[in-house]
């Protein structure tokens, strides 16, 4: 197939999913066209079935917001028509499923014909999708997709409570390149973090404050108490100031480190002993995955989708919202010598049920379905 996939190029989860996914496409043999503002972080290797678009927006005075959704939808426009492509993904609804929407209308009006498929991510839907302001927009626009998925139950139960959607939401869950995440051996880096075999925890987010990183300190504090340990902070984000000002506050700086943005996450995750994710909401948590890869398991709030991946008392533990003593109890628990090879063993054998190579043929599916609804309506209307 011939595949435009439209999503943020950020570290965002949607932007690395769609990432991911189009890599593992062209690697099936599928010619994929990505479309968007700035060239995706992990687009990170030549194939030959491998094209990068850029939208540009050209600068006008006269707008106070530059109309990305205007540009995005011309450039879907170029590259349907000119690269001959046979269906268009859009990943997080906000603006890419309206800027499809435009584009597929364009298109029809030069006798294109291209189907559209929208996967839901989580806030495009649970936060920015429910503000009054987008909520019409983001209803229509799923509505008028010819496939849709979603990346957990929890997000497409939630999908149809909020919104009146009348298209089936199908699940295709979050997926994993077992081939890079898995333990390495990387003993020297953890003798220089925890020289004295102290217990390693870690967290990776863009730290806004629906991943609430004061948990992850406060949880980390209420372990340090009890067993020697350290903390790895992993990512940026608005709240970072704030998180750095706690760490002084109770004078655990020596134990913590915020190693910023790191493209290698799995090198960190080889040597850690127990990843927090303490979230207020989360649609799947990419994030955990990637640690029970690489035989990390999991201290999680019960939030979302969360428990769809985090297996309480198999993978890792979970705890109710804000419930830091319980995540602490949780923590030391998981950390036992006694438990810890078990929990370690159990998160990367469910992290396996999300090999890339099981959940790519489901969106090939998703797209064939997609492909066969829009010709079997071009056949019904000549008939």
């Amino acid at each position: 197939m011939n595949i435009g996939i439209v999503c943020y190029p950020t570290f965002g989860g949607s932007g690395v999913v769609a990432t991911e996914l189009g890599k593992a496409l062209a690697q099936r043999g599928h010619r994929v066209h990505f479309i968007t503002y700035s060239q995706p972080v992990r687009l990170d290797f030549f194939n030959e079935n491998l094209f990068y678009h850029e939208v540009y927006i050209p600068p006008y005075p006269l707008f106070q917001f530059p109309p990305y959704e205007l540009a995005l939808a011309s450039k879907m426009v170029d590259i349907a028509q000119n690269e001959k492509l046979d269906v268009l993904h859009v990943h997080y609804a906000i603006p890419h499923a309206s800027a499809a929407f435009m584009a597929k209308q364009i298109l029809l009006t030069r006798g294109i014909r291209i189907p559209v498929v929208t996967t839901l991510h989580g806030t495009d839907i649970t936060l920015v999708g429910k503000d009054a302001s987008y909520e019409p927009v983001v209803t229509f626009s799923i509505n008028q997709s010819d496939g849709v998925t979603a990346v957990s139950a929890d997000l497409r139960r939630e999908t149809y409570e909020y919104f009146a959607i009348e298209k089936e939401i199908e699940v295709i869950p979050n997926f994993i390149n077992l081939e890079r995440f898995q333990k390495q051996e990387k003993g020297h880096f953890k003798s220089a973090i925890a020289p004295e075999g102290e217990k390693l925890l870690v967290h990776t987010s863009n730290f806004r404050s629906v991943k609430r990183v004061d948990d992850v300190v406060n949880i980390f504090a209420g372990v340090r108490k009890q067993i020697p340990a350290k903390l790895l902070l992993v990512g940026d984000g608005p709240d970072r100031p704030r998180i750095e000002k706690l760490c002084r506050d109770i004078g655990l700086c020596q134990d913590i480190r915020f190693l910023g943005k790191l493209e290698a996450v799995e090198e960190v995750l080889s040597i850690a002993d127990l990843f927090l994710m303490p979230s207020e909401k989360e649609s799947f948590g990419l994030a955990a995955l990637e640690a029970m890869a690489c035989e990390v398991p999991v201290v999680s709030t019960n939030a979302g989708g969360i428990p769809e991946l985090n297996e309480h008392n198999i993978t890792g533990m979970v705890s109710e919202v804000g419930d830091v003593a319980d995540m602490v109890k949780n923590a030391l628990y998981v950390l036992k010598d006694e438990n810890l090879p078990r929990f370690k063993a159990a998160a990367r054998a469910h992290a396996e049920t999300f090999a890339l190579e099981n959940i790519v043929p489901l969106y090939e599916a998703c797209y064939q379905r997609a492909v066969d609804s829009v010709m079997s309506g071009i056949v019904g209307a000549k008939a």
